[in-house]
């Protein structure tokens, strides 16, 4: 059975979150089909737009046909109604820009991961007091490693996972797993509009590889020091 801690777990270890929406179904499909060949095994599909709800709903029926082990999740979800449209096609995780505790309330006793993006200690603490475990620091090049740095004493228990302005190289990644993150979040880095648009797969391919390396030695070197 898929649980919280579960979903925490496969996005800790991969250590690289990618993330997009595309407009067209039949791209869509085909990145994620792109990302499995990589080996990634968690995505998530940003809700940006009218065509995101009937996307998703076709990406998860073929996800379910030939990615069993893919857990496809939802971002961008702003409200109780956006979540329960996406819980109704099969979303696996959500993640939101901000922390909304109406659809926390709604996900939790689902055992289904809720991720909101919080960019004060006080944000945060709102979020840690409701039961949240993993947090989303966003936008992350607003923030900044040290502002990770500087508060992940304080917030031992929780995992962390920023978003926004990382880069796809080692120093940067590097700086934000240093600063105590679990995983990063990544857009436009590897999967760009031109990407997309040129339907260029296999450069997709090779740059998230390329990413999954460099956080395998991060996760590796760290190991090595503990």
């Amino acid at each position: 059975m898929k649980t919280i801690q579960n979903t925490i777990e496969i996005i800790s270890e991969q250590g690289i979150l990618p993330l997009y929406f595309n407009t067209d179904e039949n791209i869509s499909i085909e990145v994620l089909r792109s990302l499995y060949r990589t080996g990634i095994r968690a995505v998530e599909y940003t809700n940006r737009g009218s065509q995101a709800l009937p996307n998703f709903a076709k990406m998860v029926a073929v996800r379910n046909a030939e990615m069993p082990e893919m857990l496809l999740g939802i971002g961008t979800i702003k409200n109780l109604d956006q979540a329960k449209e996406f819980h109704a096609v099969g979303a696996d995780f959500f993640i939101s820009p901000g922390f909304v505790p109406e659809v926390w309330d709604f996900l939790k006793n689902k055992e289904i991961l809720y991720c909101p993006g919080c960019m004060t200690p006080t944000e945060i603490i709102a979020a840690e007091n409701a039961g949240i475990k993993l947090i989303k620091l966003f936008p992350g090049n607003i923030l900044g490693p040290e502002f990770l740095s500087s508060i992940k004493d304080i917030f031992q228990s929780l995992y962390f996972m920023t978003t926004g302005g990382v880069e796809s190289n080692y120093t940067n990644i590097n700086s934000w797993f240093s600063a105590g993150a679990s995983a990063v979040g990544m857009g436009s880095q590897l999967i760009s509009k031109k990407r997309m648009q040129d339907r260029d797969f296999t450069l997709i391919e090779n740059e998230v590889i390329k990413a999954i390396e460099i956080v395998q030695i991060i996760q590796n070197e760290k190991k090595a020091v503990v």
